[in-house]
């Protein structure tokens, strides 16, 4: 592992030899986080300045520092960085001033990186011909929070891939193999305890904030506010949410059903909020039976298998953490969706 650090002009300043832990966590949806634990030295101090770029050589993500730490006392002289890919640049940025987009996921994600205010060196990657399509409308809306969403409701992945002898980052986007043992096409991998890749192992799942009726509100006040439901779920199953989509603007030359159909396409958007949560966490060495960047990687879909729990389920890997110590990396893989939302149980009495 060679850990690199580069000024947010991408120019290189220096090597880390002497960390203690470093834990990258990548993510297929939103830019991941990283934490380095380091002691204190001039060398390392000078690296890590708020800002500063951290690399390591063959990753195709780099980080930005954006917090440090630094504790000093009689059992401790530690410096201690978190931050978030680069990706997290668009989180700088808003889609503005309105965007109305009916057409391929993949285009519109790349417009509005196009069109946002330039983030220094950006610049697109090459189509990858996803033909999922979508149809929304957005006013000063955050743009990494747009990729996002706009990510989850095609199965896309992104990221802004640096190239530091080209000076110049890429705006990529890609999705995963399905490599699951359902299909027959790519080579199959199965996290289970008979292939001795599946330690610490963790299952959730949650409906606490799931939602299948919604009514989403666009223009106009009281009965004459335009509104639409989508779902149709009845009883006890039937749960329901109002999103107000009042930024939704009937514009010139749009017709009142395609409004609607705009205002529908707000709440196709806001689905990937309200549902029915279901993740596992394990741990996994990177070259247990099947070796970590080469037969499986992030976006992947894959086989859990957990005989003691009678479970079998296909899914993607939403995130994947690397964890450097003491000269070893393991991996602790994400399938499935974390909860996009939660109830903090500690404030119901």
């Amino acid at each position: 592992m060679e850990i690199r650090f580069y000024t947010p002009e991408m120019m290189f300043i220096g090597l880390m030899e002497n960390q203690r832990s470093l834990t990258w966590t990548r993510r297929y949806y939103e830019p991941g986080v990283f934490e380095l634990h380091a002691p204190i030295t001039q060398d390392n101090l000078n690296l890590t300045q708020l800002g500063n770029l951290v690399w390591m050589r063959g990753a195709n993500e780099a980080a930005v520092i954006e917090d440090r730490t630094i504790e000093e006392r009689w059992d401790l002289n530690s410096i201690i960085l978190r931050g978030r890919m680069i990706s997290s640049y668009t989180g700088r940025r808003l889609v503005r001033p309105t965007v109305t987009f009916n057409g391929l996921t993949e285009v519109a994600m790349r417009q509005l990186v196009s069109d946002a205010y330039p983030i220094p060196r950006v610049e697109l990657g090459d189509m990858q011909g996803f033909t999922d399509t979508v149809r929304f409308q957005a006013t000063y809306k955050n743009l990494q929070d747009v990729l996002t969403k706009l990510g989850r409701s095609a199965n896309i992945g992104w990221r802004l891939q640096p190239d530091f002898d080209t000076k110049v980052i890429t705006f990529v986007t890609y999705r995963g193999s399905d490599r699951s043992a359902s299909q027959g096409v790519a080579n199959r991998v199965i996290f289970s305890e008979s292939y001795n890749n599946l330690e610490n192992f963790s299952y959730r799942e949650n409906d606490q904030v799931y939602k299948n009726v919604m009514y989403i509100g666009g223009e106009g006040e009281g009965s004459d506010r335009v509104i639409v439901q989508r779902g149709d779920a009845t009883g006890l199953d039937r749960r329901e949410v109002f999103i107000d989509a009042r930024d939704l603007t009937h514009e010139a030359g749009v017709s009142d059903a395609e409004y609607r159909e705009i205002l529908m396409e707000r709440g196709a958007e806001k689905e990937g909020d309200y549902q029915i949560s279901e993740t596992i966490e394990c741990d996994t060495g990177a070259d247990i039976n099947f070796h970590y960047k080469v037969h499986y990687d992030l976006g992947d879909i894959v086989t859990v298998k957990k005989r003691s729990f009678g479970m079998a389920v296909d899914l993607r890997i939403t995130e994947i953490k690397e964890i450097y110590e003491r000269g070893v990396m393991k991996v602790s893989p994400v399938f499935g969706s974390p909860l996009a939302q939660t109830i903090d149980w500690s404030d119901i009495q």
